[in-house]
C-alpha cells in the first residue's frame, strides 16, 4: 500500500545512527572541552544566563514563549533564545550533547530512545502529560467507512505515523496488544503530519495516528476516531525538556532558574488558555479558525515516574529500544509528582 520504509528496518536505522552519533558527540566533547563557551553558573549577583532552547514544530511548546512574553525568564536572570528544533524530536537529543543548545523538546518515547543508546541527557521538567480526565487531542484516526473497529483489526493493516518509534508508535503497540492482537503485525510507515489525515481519507494507509489541531480537523471532517489516544495511559510525558548531563552538573542554579519559570508559564498558561492561542497565532501557520477551535490540554511540569516506567517497559517490549536504561533519566533537581 505504501512504499515508505517500514518500520523494522526504520527502527534499526534510528538506534544505530543513535549509537554512532553518541560515540562521535561523546568524542567532540572531550576534544572541545577546554574551548567551550556554554554557560556556566560561574556567573553571580545579577549577571544573566544566556540559554538556548529547541523546541518541538508541534505543539506543547507555548509555556516557553509565555515565559518569555511574561518576564519570567527575565526574573530568573535568564536570556532565553527559542530555536525551532527537528521536525523529529528524538532528533534534537544528539544536538543537546553537541552542546548546539542547552535545553530541548521531545516527547518521551524520542527521549529513553536517545538515553538507551547511551546518549548522556537528563529529563528536566515536563510541558504535558497525558490526561484520562480530559478530552483527547491525539488519536488514531480511521476513514468514515473503514472497516476497522478495534484495535486488534489493525493487525495486517499499514498505520501511519508522524515518526517512527515515537510515543505514538508505542501507544499504538500497547492498545493493540491490550485488545489480545499482535503489534509485529502492524506495518508502520513514516508520512509528514500534514498529510496524515489525507493519507487516510484517500485510503494510502488504513489508519494514521495524529494530534493537535490535525486530530481536530480529521473529526470536523467525519473521519472516525478509535479509542481515547494517549490519554488512555494517565501520566503519560507527552512533552518534555531535557538538557545533557554535563550541563546540568556544571549549571545547576540556572537549570533551576529555568525550570522555575517555566512552572510560572504553564500556570499561567492553564490559567489563561487565550495565552495559549495567541502563541500559536504568532508562532505557526495555522488558521484563525484552527486555533479558535483547537482543544487545549492541560500542562503539567511534574513527572510521574511510574509512567515513565510505563513508557519504558512498552518500549522494551515492542523493541523499539534494546534494552531499558541504567540508572534514573530524570535530573535529580526535576520536578517529581512521586
Amino acid at each position: 500500500m505504501s512504499s515508505q520504509p517500514t518500520t523494522t528496518a526504520i527502527r534499526k536505522f534510528v538506534l544505530t545512527a543513535l549509537a554512532v552519533v553518541s560515540i562521535a558527540s561523546l568524542a567532540a566533547c572531550a576534544s572541545t572541552a577546554d574551548t567551550s563557551t556554554s554557560p556556566t553558573d560561574s556567573v553571580t549577583g545579577d549577571e544573566i544566563t544566556d540559554i538556548t532552547v529547541l523546541r518541538s514544530t508541534g505543539n506543547s511548546f507555548e509555556p516557553l514563549y509565555i515565559a518569555q512574553e511574561q518576564g519570567f525568564f527575565t526574573d530568573a536572570r535568564l536570556n532565553v533564545t527559542i530555536k525551532v528544533g527537528a521536525a523529529d524530536t528524538s532528533a534534537n537529543v544528539p544536538s543537546i550533547v553537541n552542546n548546539e543548545a542547552q535545553f530541548a523538546m521531545t516527547d518521551s518515547s524520542g527521549f529513553i530512545k536517545g538515553v538507551a543508546a547511551g546518549l548522556p541527557v537528563l529529563a528536566v521538567a515536563q510541558l504535558q502529560a497525558s490526561d484520562a480526565s480530559a478530552d483527547p487531542s491525539d488519536g488514531l484516526i480511521l476513514a468514515a467507512d473503514s472497516p476497522i473497529q478495534r484495535f486488534k483489526d489493525l493487525e495486517g493493516k499499514t498505520v501511519g505515523l508522524p515518526s517512527l518509534g515515537s510515543t505514538v508508535e508505542m501507544a499504538t503497540d500497547y492498545f493493540v496488544k491490550k485488545d489480545g492482537g499482535d503489534p509485529t503485525k502492524i506495518n508502520f510507515v513514516s508520512l509528514p503530519l500534514p498529510t496524515l489525515n489525507e493519507a487516510v481519507a484517500s485510503g494510502q494507509v488504513d489508519a494514521g495516528y495524529t494530534f493537535s489541531v490535525f486530530y481536530d480537523a480529521a473529526k470536523a471532517d467525519g473521519m472516525r476516531v478509535l479509542g481515547k489516544g494517549t490519554n488512555e495511559i494517565d501520566g503519560l510525558p507527552q512533552a518534555l525538556l531535557f538538557a545533557s548531563a554535563d550541563y546540568l552538573a556544571a549549571n545547576a542554579d540556572s537549570t533551576e532558574r529555568f525550570v522555575a519559570a517555566m512552572t510560572k508559564a504553564i500556570d499561567y498558561a492553564n490559567a489563561n488558555p487565550d495565552a495559549i492561542r495567541a502563541v500559536d497565532a504568532a508562532q505557526t501557520t495555522q488558521t484563525a479558525e484552527q486555533i479558535a477551535a483547537r482543544s487545549i490540554q492541560p500542562l503539567k511540569v511534574s513527572f510521574i515516574k511510574s509512567a515513565m516506567d510505563t513508557v519504558i517497559e512498552t518500549q522494551v517490549e515492542f523493541h523499539l529500544i534494546p534494552t531499558a536504561p541504567s540508572g534514573s533519566v530524570f535530573w535529580s533537581g526535576a520536578p517529581m509528582d512521586n
